[in-house]
């Protein structure tokens, strides 16, 4: 292991720690520490992914952290991407837009809003890096940014980069069908659909439908589960179960939209995913639902 840390150290744009708090790496805030590298240039990471692979080491990427759920300990190695971008180049309107995956949609949707741009309102108030947004496909109920993304550029283990061609099969709902197991998404080309003027009410109307409707000022990690399909809203579901407010430790479904679990104290993954199997016990249950998480975890996943 010291072997491992030295040599990530001596990667140029790599900033190191080798034991780091990451309670405020994800939205839901759970206790976490864990190995952590801030990865500043597309070249280190290059050169960081085949030193990974070579020391057998497997590493888990953060954005933003609103659809990740950590261990309290993490094995994995946590990559959080800090590309260098010029606030300049949103200073004016463009057919296409190339961008670096760890720009945050805020910057995006403001820029909508500016200069009036039609299509970029469906990723209005999502807490995302784009990266994070194009790899699981966000959206909200107004659209998905999948049909937005032009191409995509990816680095694999190898450190090899790899442009990828957005299709009519390149998405589905809440993921994509291009990213491949070790891939980490570095860029991407939007498009927009125009001009429209309503664009900037339309934003400033969804915000404040979103603000109504959903716990945005406590910790939480967005919505939990995956709609079971376009008519069957998860939320919905657990409300009519009767299960807003149920609590396990810290954690508590949502009063405000239940497909939210909010954190109110210290809480860790272990209560996360206790509430979790009492919500999808009922639903199968109750509704013959198999409930599919949206959020991501390590350790989850392996059961889901």
């Amino acid at each position: 292991m010291i072997k491992l840390f030295e040599k990530i150290r001596s990667v140029e744009d790599c900033v190191f720690y080798e034991d780091m708090d990451l309670t405020n790496y994800t939205t839901m805030k759970l206790s976490s520490r864990g190995a952590l590298v801030q990865v500043k240039s597309v070249k280190a990471l290059q050169e960081l992914l085949p030193l990974l692979k070579t020391l057998y080491k497997s590493y888990l990427v953060i954005g933003w952290g609103a659809n990740l759920i950590l261990p309290q300990k993490c094995e994995d190695v946590i990559i959080h991407l800090d590309f260098p971008f010029d606030t300049n180049y949103l200073g004016q309107l463009r057919n296409e837009y190339d961008l670096p995956s760890s720009i945050g949609l805020n910057q995006l949707t403001a820029h909508a809003v500016n200069f009036e741009i039609g299509g970029w309102e469906v990723f209005t108030g999502v807490p995302a890096s784009l990266g994070g947004a194009i790899y699981m496909n966000a959206g909200t109920a107004l659209g998905e940014i999948g049909f937005l993304v032009k191409k995509v550029m990816i680095v694999n283990q190898e450190g090899l980069l790899r442009e990828e061609i957005m299709g009519p099969q390149s998405f589905s709902y809440r993921r994509n069908n291009f990213v491949k197991e070790g891939d980490i998404i570095v860029s991407a080309t939007l498009i927009h659909t125009g001009l429209k003027p309503e664009i900037p009410q339309k934003i400033k109307d969804y915000l404040e439908y979103r603000k109504k409707t959903q716990p945005l000022k406590t910790k939480n990690c967005g919505c939990v589960f995956k709609n079971p399909a376009k008519e069957l809203q998860a939320g919905r579901l657990v409300d009519l179960l009767g299960l807003k407010g149920l609590q396990v430790g810290g954690l508590r479904v949502s009063s405000k939209h239940a497909n939210f679990i909010e954190n109110t104290g210290t809480s860790t993954l272990n209560d996360f995913q206790e509430l979790v199997n009492i919500i999808k016990i009922n639903m199968d249950h109750f509704y013959g639902v198999e409930f599919e998480l949206e959020v991501k975890t390590p350790l989850l996943a392996q059961n889901n």
